[in-house]
This record gives structure tokens, C-alpha cells and sequence, in this order.
């Protein structure tokens, strides 16, 4: 083992008055994780590369010195996609650094273990942490796919946040700007370029478009082309611009098919393996089990702006519908069709929602919304609708 190694991952050991360097606040965030420090689960930070996961667990280590006062030597951090790391387990890591410190199994400790999917039999393992030490334990992965535990070997013993790109309100925090209520002229062009920008955390303080080239890169390449051994790279790359296209939109997957000379089988499999990246989201159609199993699904990107690097910056109405999506994404949302015509979302079965910037219903939306049944609805025009809505799903779920 590389001593060495594990201090540098955990600097608090030896920095009495440790930060967490340009400390951004997500406080909703911060707020569940914290709320899950007193149970006994595992729990499993997922999302999209770079989305903030490893930032999130560096200030809740924070949370846990400075807050808490947890002792430092109580607290270990490793990054398990380190190469020095490779020929190790899980088990065996956590042991040498119990014997670092000299810390029996019985003294509760704190671990948190990024990057935990480079570990091949990383269920058991956790599940013998769970079950031997006193402990709790926070993991992060960026694929979906990798945490699906085929044989329940952590089933009742996990829970799962996933994290997802700032929120306008965040955006706002990160480029520390504060408005007030009467500053709606300012706000409507600093939402506009939130709507341009997305919500990256790197790119909002950077604004550097080859940071997200780079990622883009990284999720096609290495999580979908070399983790799946796609032998036409250039292949994933269209099929990705296809989708960033159709963003907001019901897809076709025998069209897509078509446009790129694959079978739908094929199309079919590489929509699964950009779900299992977290690059995008796919919608049903609301009505019965065949219905939504059957019916085309509208897809919508994880980020607007990673939408906006691969189309340009057009289309206003589909990118505010796509950042509506993502507000809600947390509950149960399908979208409807009846008659040849089309609506938004219905979410949680209770709330009809139409997304329109700057825009009016046609009639035969107008005819459908107005008849169809449900016990709220809402047109969105505005961003500040969504806390309207989210205050009647939280006070009713």
C-alpha cells in the first residue's frame, strides 16, 4: 500500500484548519446528503460526468470537520479509478487505512469512494463493509448501467441522489450574482443565458467551450465507445447530435436508424447506452402499461448547454421545455398524446403542464388542456411557475 497516496486524497489529516477550496454552495443538495449521514445505508451519488459529485462529497467532508467535529482521521477519501489502485480491493484499502490510524473495527468511520464502478465486485464488497465495520459509507459512479444490482446483494441497504446540473437559482449563486424582485429585466436576460450556458458548474464559472468539448469527448468515447467496443466511433457521434436534435421531441428510433444506415436493433442499444450515461432522459407517453411501453419516447438532454454545443443556440421554446423537464425530473413524468395532439407533461398523474416561451397554445392544445382531467394545471411561461408546482407535489406526493 502507498501511504503516501492516501494523504495526499486526505489533506485534513495533517491540515488542522482544512477548506474546501472556492467553496459554491449547493445547499439543497449539501442539505440531503447530510440528512442521510444518521442511517445505516449506502449511499450512491450518481450523474453525469463532471456534474459536481466529487465538489459534493468534498464539502460534506467539510460538513463532517467543521460542523460536526468529526475527528479528521475518521474521515477517509479515495478516488478508486487510481491506477496505483488498481491490483486492490475495496476491503483491503479500507483496512490499511484502519491501520493507518489504528482505528478497531468498532470505531465508526467515514468513507467516501469515488469513482466506486472501477471496482468490478464493488456490491459485495460494500455489502461486507455494510454488514462488518461500523461505518458509513457515500460512493459516487457517472453510469447507471454499473449500479444496477443484479443480485440484490445491497437491496434495503441504499438509497440513491442523483445529481443533476445547477438550477437557475444555483446558476445565479455560482456567478454570484444576487437579484431582487424588482430586478426582473435583469433576471430575464441572465435566464437567457443560463438557457444558452446550462449548468455545468466548470463551464458556468468558465465558459470555456473546450471544457465542454472535452467532456462530450469523454462520455462518447470512453463511456460509450470503448466501455461497449463500438467499433464505428463516428457512428455514436452522429447518433448523439441526432438526439441533442430531437431534444424535447418524440424520437423515431427506426427513422434514426434510416438517417444512419444501422438496424433499429442497433439504434435501440445505443439509446440504452446514452440513458445509462446520464446524457440524456427519456420520457413516456401517459396512459396504460402498453401505451407507455409502445409509444415513441420524447428524450431530453441532460444539460442545455452540452444540447446547445452539438445544435447552436436556437430553438428557445425547446430548451425552456427541456429546463422545465430537469426542474421536475425528480418525480413521475410523462408526457401526453391524444387525437394527434401533443402536451407537455403530466406529472406524478395530477398536474397537466404545457411549456410555452413565448408562445400560445393552438387550438387543438387549447381544446385538449382545457378537457382533459386533472387536479392542477398549469401553462409555463415563466421559470418561477416551477416553484408554484413543486410546492403542490411536496405538500401533496
Amino acid at each position: 500500500m502507498n501511504k503516501e497516496l492516501y494523504y495526499q486524497y486526505n489533506p485534513w489529516w495533517e491540515e488542522i484548519d482544512y477548506q474546501v477550496k472556492e467553496l459554491y454552495p449547493r445547499p439543497e443538495l449539501l442539505n440531503t446528503l447530510t440528512q442521510l449521514l444518521n442511517d445505516k445505508n449506502v449511499v450512491f451519488l450518481t450523474g453525469l460526468r463532471r456534474v459536481g459529485k466529487t465538489t459534493l462529497i468534498k464539502q460534506l467532508v467539510h460538513y463532517l470537520l467543521h460542523e460536526k467535529n468529526i475527528k479528521a482521521n475518521h474521515i477517509f477519501y479515495i478516488s478508486l479509478d487510481d491506477y496505483l489502485l488498481r491490483n486492490e480491493s475495496i476491503i483491503d484499502i479500507i483496512d490499511y487505512f484502519r491501520q493507518l490510524h489504528r482505528l478497531p473495527y468498532d470505531e465508526h468511520i467515514y468513507l467516501f469512494l469515488d469513482e466506486i464502478t472501477y471496482k468490478t465486485d464493488f456490491r459485495q464488497q460494500l455489502k461486507n463493509l455494510y454488514d462488518k465495520e461500523n461505518c458509513k459509507i457515500y460512493v459516487s459512479s457517472s453510469s447507471s448501467s454499473a449500479l444496477r444490482d443484479q443480485r440484490g446483494y445491497l437491496t434495503g441497504r441504499e438509497r440513491i441522489v442523483e445529481v443533476m446540473p445547477l438550477s437557475f437559482d444555483e446558476f445565479l449563486t455560482f456567478k454570484k450574482i444576487s437579484l431582487k424582485n424588482r430586478d426582473s429585466a435583469a433576471k430575464k436576460s441572465y435566464f437567457e443565458e443560463y438557457m444558452q450556458i446550462g449548468g455545468m458548474p466548470e463551464y458556468v464559472l468558465t465558459n470555456d467551450r473546450n471544457y465542454l468539448t472535452t467532456l462530450i469527448d469523454d462520455i462518447l468515447y470512453k463511456d460509450i465507445v470503448a466501455f461497449h467496443g463500438i467499433k464505428n466511433p463516428e457512428t455514436i457521434k452522429d447518433f448523439f447530435i441526432l438526439l441533442m436534435e430531437r431534444a424535447g421531441k418524440q424520437i423515431s428510433l427506426n427513422k434514426m436508424a434510416n438517417i444512419l444506415s444501422i438496424s433499429p436493433d442497433t439504434a435501440k442499444r445505443y439509446l440504452e447506452m446514452f440513458l445509462e450515461t446520464y446524457l440524456i432522459y427519456a420520457v413516456p407517453r401517459f396512459g396504460k402499461t402498453n401505451e407507455r411501453l409502445l409509444s415513441p419516447k420524447k428524450v431530453y438532454a441532460a444539460d442545455v448547454g452540452i444540447r446547445n454545443l452539438a445544435t447552436g443556440f436556437r430553438d428557445k421554446g425547446a430548451i425552456f421545455e427541456n429546463l422545465i423537464f430537469l426542474a421536475l425530473k425528480q418525480y413521475d413524468i410523462s408526457y401526453l398524446y391524444e387525437h394527434a395532439t401533443e402536451l407537455d407533461f403530466i406529472v406524478n398523474n395530477k398536474i397537466l403542464i404545457e411549456v410555452k416561451y413565448g408562445q400560445e397554445l393552438n387550438s387543438n392544445q387549447q381544446k385538449l388542456f382545457d378537457n382533459f382531467s386533472a387536479e392542477h394545471k398549469f401553462i409555463v411561461n415563466n421559470w418561477h411557475d416551477i416553484k408554484d408546482i413543486k410546492a403542490i407535489l411536496n405538500a401533496h406526493p
